[in-house]
C-alpha cells in the first residue's frame, strides 16, 4: 500500500479520519481543518500541512498521520530550541523539520491514525524517508497516546517525557465530593480561593448551540490578552473560533464569567469520550485566583458532572499540585537522521530522563490529598 502525502487534512474524508482518530477531538477532522481554513496553520504560520495516510484496496483511508511541515519551534510545547541551535553552529539548517503534532495543543492523544496497529510502521517509515528525501533534520511526535509510544520506539525514534498535571476522578459525586479527599489546609484553602474568585460574578459553562457569536467575539479578546503576554501573538486567527463553533460546539465546554451583564473573563475546554482538555483562557479583568476557578476548579466540576475520568489542563504549572492535579509522564518521540547529531541528542534526553523522574518523585510526595 502506496503512502500518499498531502495536501492538507481538509481534503481528506471526513468520516473516515474521524473513524481512525478515536474520538480525540484535537485530531477530529472538525479541529484540524478548522484550523487550515482560518489560516492559523498553512501559508504564513510556519506550520505547513503536510499528513501522511494509506488508502485500502477500496480506496477508503486505514492509517493517516497528522504531520506538518515546520520552519520554526513555535507552538509545540516540548522545547527543541536547543537541538536547534546546536545543530546551527555545527553549520547545519535544522528547519523544516517533519512534526506530527495537533497544532498549538499540549493534549496527550493517538498521533497514528489507524486501527490496525500494523499500519504504524509504514506511516512512520515513510515519514523517515521524506526527511531523507527532501533534507529535513529530523521528525517529531509530541504528546503521544501511551499506548503508541511503543511503535515509535520500535521505529528507532527517541523517547523523551515530561511532567504534566492532570486531575483524576475517582468516582466522585460532586466537587465538595473530591474536597473531602484533600488535607483540611488544602480543602480550605480551595473554598476560600473559589469564594474569592466568584464574589460578584456569574459564572456559566457553556456547550452546544449555548454558544453563540458573542461568545466568541468576547472570548477572543481574552485569548489576545492572554496571547500578547505569553507567547507574543496569538496562534489561533479570529475565525478559527468561529470555526470550532460551527462545527464542533458539542464538543465544547466554555466557561464565561460576568460582572454587572459585561463578559469579563473565560475559558475553552474540548471534550473527549475520556477526558475534558483545557486550552485557553483570559481575563480583562484583574482578581485574585480568577485563573484557578475558571481552568481548574470549574474543569472539575464539569468532568463530574459528565463522568468524565480525567482533566487535562495543559503544559507546565507546578502551581496545580496543591489543587489536586497530579504529575502524569508525557511522552514525546524524536527522528533524528544524522548519526552523530542522533549520539548527542540520545545522551541528552537519558541525562533528562533521570531528572524528569527524579521530579515527579519529589511532585508525588507532595501530592494534597489525606494520608491513611
Amino acid at each position: 500500500m502506496a503512502v500518499r502525502i498531502g495536501p492538507s487534512v481538509g481534503a481528506l474524508p471526513a468520516a473516515e479520519w474521524d473513524a481512525l482518530a478515536g474520538g480525540n477531538p484535537f485530531m477530529a477532522h472538525a479541529f484540524l481543518s478548522a484550523l487550515e481554513d482560518s489560516g492559523s496553520v498553512g501559508e504564513g504560520s510556519g506550520w505547513a500541512p503536510l499528513p501522511l495516510s494509506i488508502a485500502g484496496p477500496d480506496g477508503r483511508l486505514v492509517a493517516a498521520l497528522p504531520a506538518y511541515l515546520k520552519h520554526h519551534s513555535q507552538g509545540e510545547y516540548v522545547f527543541d530550541h536547543a537541538w536547534a541551535d546546536a545543530w546551527a553552529r555545527a553549520g547545519g539548517d535544522y528547519y523544516p523539520k517533519l512534526q506530527i503534532a495537533a497544532p498549538f495543543t499540549p493534549a496527550t492523544g493517538p498521533r497514528v491514525l489507524a486501527q490496525d496497529p500494523a499500519m504504524a510502521a509504514p506511516l512512520l517509515a515513510a515519514a523517515q524517508q521524506l526527511c531523507a528525501e527532501h533534507g529535513l533534520s529530523s521528525a517529531h511526535a509530541t504528546f503521544i497516546a501511551p499506548e503508541q509510544v511503543a511503535w515509535f520506539a520500535a521505529a528507532g525514534w527517541l523517547v523523551r517525557h515530561d511532567i504534566q498535571f492532570h486531575w483524576h476522578n475517582r468516582g466522585y459525586r460532586s466537587f465538595d465530593d473530591f474536597l473531602g479527599q484533600l488535607s483540611s489546609g488544602k480543602r480550605k484553602n480551595i473554598r476560600k480561593e473559589r469564594a474569592a474568585a466568584q464574589a460578584g460574578l456569574t459564572i456559566r459553562r457553556l456547550s452546544g448551540d449555548q454558544i453563540g457569536e458573542h461568545h466568541w467575539d468576547a472570548f477572543w479578546q481574552f485569548y489576545q490578552d492572554t496571547g500578547a503576554r505569553k507567547w507574543g501573538r496569538p496562534y489561533l486567527t479570529r475565525e478559527a473560533f468561529t470555526l470550532l463553533g460551527e462545527r464542533m460546539a458539542d464538543r465544547i465546554v466554555l466557561v464565561m464569567a460576568e460582572e454587572a451583564g459585561r463578559a469579563v473573563a473565560g475559558a475553552l475546554n474540548f471534550l473527549g469520550p475520556d477526558a475534558l482538555y483545557g486550552r485557553y483562557w483570559g481575563a480583562l479583568v484583574e482578581r485574585p485566583f480568577l485563573h484557578f476557578e475558571l481552568c481548574y476548579y470549574q474543569a472539575i466540576d464539569a468532568a463530574i458532572e459528565r463522568g468524565l475520568p480525567r482533566v487535562e489542563a495543559g503544559a507546565q504549572g507546578g502551581h496545580k499540585l496543591a489543587r489536586g492535579y497530579e504529575p502524569v509522564e508525557t511522552t514525546s518521540a524524536h527522528y533524528i537522521a544524522h548519526p552523530g547529531f542522533r549520539a548527542a541528542v540520545a545522551d541528552f534526553l537519558e541525562r533528562e530522563r533521570q531528572g524528569v523522574a527524579a521530579d515527579r518523585l519529589y511532585l508525588e510526595g507532595h501530592l494534597p490529598f489525606r494520608r491513611g
